[in-house]
């Protein structure tokens, strides 16, 4: 058949399963997508066709001698180079690593190998996976399909354009403060944020985060439909006990109150018009679903927002501002000195009184998520960023972050968050995001297959000028 690159992932699995199209067809069809369109998105920066090949090829050879080859066989994903695949760089976007070649794989790839999924290329991301947009001085600038004048967001930007413009039906991501949701968001696509803990995480070819990074930064997938994020989540989450945070929930737990909280400016933020719009219609195909909406305000985020900052930065200035200053990317360094002056260095005692801190805010969201299975709320305050516009000023700098609240606070809490795409506005891609307390992941793939059904599919898309 033709144009397999347009197929979702759930569809290849039932038609590599049945024999209806191979395993190595599918690879094929992808790899031509890619080598049509990444030339102009830069999307994928590290390419592995011939590994691809055999891959698709060791599928085709367990459906022949009737083996089961996994929940994702034959699936394309790209892989962000922020985590270790066997024999490839990690570079996580910096001069610096270029020649850091991974001896294995880290637990994400290793479980999406086992699913039967056939990793096509390595994404890019901002140099030490720092912003909300996607270049560095190694692999250059990614463009988002939907305008080359958009962030694909970051700071999976790689993977949200690569599945955006089909070059894979799932891309993996990571978030610590926004990099899954918000590229998602700016893309058009679904992504998922889990639990701290749900997915395993650990790179072998370095050593092991502060712990900052450690609390807060999780994977994910960015997929086009809401069934494929389920399937990839779901074989992203086996078991891997290199992690000692990854915990052994079941992903299925059951019935639960069918009720959402929609709080349109989270701790009083500006919100855009088109965005509060999006958000009631939203609240309005929950309710039509069956889900009983009341428009409240939630806890606040400001304080885990701060906490984030705490931490993450207290692991940079640990060293990682000696590597910015080494690396000398003028991007990340203005980022990272305009960070700083935000929230100024605190001390041990600091650190602890923000740990304690993150206790006592997580048990006001765990009570309020307790009464609402969902939080519904924006994304962003704004629609998604021109290219390149934090570092247009300090001052607009200070604005992206007061935008992206809702992306930097949840992550200190270690709560899911999924951004679930709503269709366009103003030429820009447009989306909400859900909220559910920990380990209920299920919850807001429920509620995101509702909106989802709400709305056109999201079809791969060629690159826009």
């Amino acid at each position: 058949m033709s144009d397999i690159w347009k197929l979702s992932a759930t569809e290849i699995v039932t038609k590599v399963r049945s024999k209806e199209i191979s395993a190595t067809e599918v690879a094929k069809s992808h790899l031509s997508r890619i080598d049509a369109v990444n030339p102009s998105l830069n999307a994928i920066v590290q390419q592995m066709p011939d590994e691809a090949l055999a891959a698709a090829a060791a599928v085709d050879a367990k459906l022949a001698a009737g083996e089961d080859a996994g929940p994702m066989a034959g699936v394309p994903v790209t892989i962000k180079v922020n985590i270790d695949q066997k024999g490839h760089a990690t570079t996580n976007g910096l001069k610096l690593l270029k020649n850091l070649i991974a001896s294995e794989d880290s637990p994400i790839v290793s479980n999406m190998r086992k699913a039967g999924a056939v990793i096509v290329g390595r994404t890019n991301t901002p140099a030490f996976s720092l912003r909300w947009f996607t270049k560095n001085d190694l692999h250059g600038q990614t463009l988002n399909p939907h305008g080359a004048g958009i962030t694909p967001g970051g700071s999976s930007g790689g993977a949200s354009s690569s599945v955006a413009s089909g070059m894979a039906p799932v891309g993996h991501g990571t978030d610590i403060g926004g990099s899954i949701r918000y590229p998602a968001y700016a893309s058009g696509l679904h992504g998922l944020r889990p639990t701290l803990g749900r997915l395993p995480a650990y790179n072998p070819s370095g050593a092991d985060r502060h712990i900052g990074g450690q609390m807060m930064a999780v994977g994910g997938p960015l997929t086009r439909t809401m069934d494929d994020l389920d399937l990839s989540f779901r074989a992203m989450a086996a078991e891997d006990l290199r992690d000692p945070w990854w915990t052994p929930a079941p992903i299925d737990q059951g019935p639960f109150v069918r009720s959402v909280a929609l709080c349109v400016r989270p701790d009083g933020m500006d919100v855009h018009p088109e965005i509060e719009t999006a958000l009631r219609n939203a609240a309005n195909i929950l309710a039509a679903a069956g889900w009983e909406v009341d428009e409240v305000e939630a806890p606040p985020l400001q304080p885990s927002a701060d906490i984030n900052a705490q931490l993450w930065l207290a692991e940079m200035r640990m060293g990682v501002d000696k590597l910015v200053a080494k690396e000398n990317e003028p991007d990340s360094k203005h980022v990272f000195e305009v960070m700083q002056a935000l929230s100024p260095s605190v001390d041990q005692a600091g650190l602890l009184i923000a740990l304690q801190s993150r206790v006592t805010q997580l048990r006001k969201w765990q009570l309020f998520l307790q009464k609402y299975s969902v939080l519904l709320c924006p994304v962003s305050g704004e629609l998604p960023f021109d290219q390149q516009s934090d570092i247009e000023s300090a001052e607009r700098f200070k604005e992206i972050m007061r935008s992206q609240l809702t992306q930097v606070g949840i992550p200190a809490l270690g709560l899911p968050g999924l951004a679930v795409a709503t269709g366009n506005s103003s030429g820009k891609p447009m989306g909400v995001q859900l909220i559910a307390r920990r380990f209920r992941e299920d919850i807001l793939i429920d509620a995101g297959k509702d909106i989802e059904a709400a709305f056109d599919p999201i079809e791969p898309i060629d690159p826009k000028a």
